[in-house]
């Protein structure tokens, strides 16, 4: 019951909170929506409230109450079967309503038999059955011919309702502040279980998505790594607890959300990147990429050429660091080194480099010996045998001879002095073809650097990267003169203009 003032308040504060019940409940503590609602209508409709509370009018009239009970007393006095007859009221209700009518027979009306009181003995063995039970109080009940109620009352009478009504052993519940701490630690725990099923599952993604290791810091990710992560989870996480695990700033999210769900700008140049270092044994760094895109108009800055081969995991082989050796000794006079390490020549044709070098393979040790013209890299002859033999030599001397023109200036030919360059057979074919020898100093690789070079690529670009186990002398020696005319014909050189040495020759219309 409130008091006059009280509702009056109430409404008033109603009115001043914008008519927001739990605004007005909160800073009251009373009453209920519905009630304060209701008051605010009496309220609009009378400008006041009523002083007292008027009693609602009765649900059932006295001829419906008089009705009922001459049903009940006509027709076998039967609650169940008048409220089934009538359609009302209920059973407390009917009961009541006869107490009130035929007051003599209250006894019958309430289906208590007539008759003499219970023995004491009768309601102490009840109450002992009823504590000491093993079942239902139910079942206690009908097997002593009492109604369970009847049960309660002696045991209230005979032992007070404060008592238990049954032996059996219960748990103590747990008092408010101990119920509180455990609360509290349960929500402690869960929330304990939660952070880590999400570190867990940040760690599991990001070895998924983006082959991190499972033991990965996620503070050293980028943002757009940091992002594929988030949109990952983001089914099974909220979006602000995942942005706080991965310390992401929220405009960072979707500004990389942004770019990764919009059209792949590169995705040509992508395609053509790794079919350009396919087709060129994987030895392209990214200033030969670059000239071999801008061929195919496609035209890059630097930086972006080695981004792209980055993400694209294009990566060149590095050269190996070969063992120092040294020179063993003299057999017949050298001539003098007329190079002196001056590689740069004006025209084709007049400064050749030689040299052998050695493949070592499962099959067996292959030989290369070629001859290297100055002017532009090109490998004016070569061959390749089994054996670092006079043969190997003499068959890639006469091969060069053959392809200088008539009526040209005879060719500088430098070599190391090793012995293949001092046998009766190499003189030979120098002096005839007058050939101008040159040879470098003693244990000088240096001296030969250009030719060395060569070799140094040649094996970078083609041999190192490969696993030859499985491959035969002849297909080896196969691969090598694949390559070698590759390098000739195709093989992008900076310094040349981004053209191979044969395209090279053609442009400056030395070549048909």
């Amino acid at each position: 019951m409130y008091s006059y003032e009280d509702r009056v308040r109430a409404v008033q504060l109603y009115i001043k909170l914008g008519k927001r019940p739990g605004a007005t409940i909160r800073q009251l503590g009373y009453p209920t929506k519905n009630s304060l609602k209701n008051w605010h209508e009496e309220y609009e409709r009378s400008h006041d409230l009523s002083r007292g509370y008027v009693r609602s009018k009765p649900k059932y009239s006295h001829a419906q109450k008089e009705r009922a009970v001459e049903h009940y007393l006509e027709h076998g006095r039967c609650i169940a079967f008048t409220i089934k007859a009538m359609g009302y009221p209920g059973r407390d209700s009917l009961r009541t309503w006869i107490r009130e009518s035929r007051p003599e027979l209250h006894a019958r009306a309430v289906n208590r038999s007539a008759g003499s009181a219970r023995p004491p003995a009768l309601k102490k063995a009840a109450v002992i059955a009823l504590c000491m039970r093993q079942d239902s109080a139910q079942a206690v009940a009908q097997e002593l011919g009492v109604c369970r109620p009847t049960l309660y009352h002696w045991k209230n009478q005979l032992l007070g309702s404060e008592k238990p009504s049954s032996m059996k052993r219960r748990h103590k519940p747990p008092t408010s502040p101990e119920r509180e701490e455990l609360e509290r630690q349960l929500e402690s725990l869960r929330r304990d279980v939660h952070r880590l099923q999400l570190e867990h599952d940040l760690l599991k993604k990001a070895n998924e998505l983006i082959k991190k290791d499972t033991g990965i810091d996620r503070q050293v990710l980028s943002n757009r790594e940091k992002t594929m992560l988030v949109d990952a989870l983001r089914q099974q996480y909220p979006l602000p607890e995942l942005l706080v695990a991965l310390d992401l700033a929220r405009s960072s999210y979707f500004y990389q959300r942004a770019q990764l769900q919009g059209a792949e700008k590169y995705v040509k140049v992508r395609h053509a990147m790794a079919e350009i270092f396919e087709c060129n044994h994987g030895c392209y760094g990214y200033r030969r990429m670059r000239a071999a895109l801008s061929r195919q108009c496609l035209r890059l800055s630097e930086k972006v050429v080695r981004r792209l081969m980055k993400q694209e995991g294009l990566v060149v082989a590095k050269p190996k660091r070969r063992r120092y050796g040294s020179y063993l000794g003299e057999i017949s006079p050298a001539p003098e080194n007329l190079l002196e390490r001056d590689f740069t020549a004006a025209a084709p044709n007049e400064k050749w480099l030689t040299d052998i070098s050695e493949f070592q393979i499962a099959a067996g040790k292959v030989y290369l010996s070629p001859m290297i013209d100055c002017f532009d890299g090109q490998v004016v002859s070569w061959s390749i045998g089994t054996r670092p033999d006079a043969e190997l030599v003499n068959t890639m001397l006469d091969a060069a001879i053959e392809s200088i023109p008539d009526n040209t200036q005879r060719p500088v030919v430098h070599s190391d002095r090793g012995a293949h360059y001092r046998w009766p057979g190499w003189l030979s074919r120098i002096a005839d073809a007058k050939l101008i020898r040159s040879m470098s100093r003693k244990g000088c690789s240096p001296d030969n650097a250009a030719c060395e070079g060569f070799f140094g690529r040649l094996k970078t670009e083609m041999f190192y990267p490969r696993d030859w186990k499985a491959v035969s002398i002849e297909q080896f020696t196969q691969s090598l003169d694949a390559y070698i005319r590759w390098y000739n014909e195709k093989r992008i050189k900076i310094s040349l203009g981004a053209l191979s040495p044969v395209e090279y020759r053609k442009s400056l219309g030395l070549m048909a």
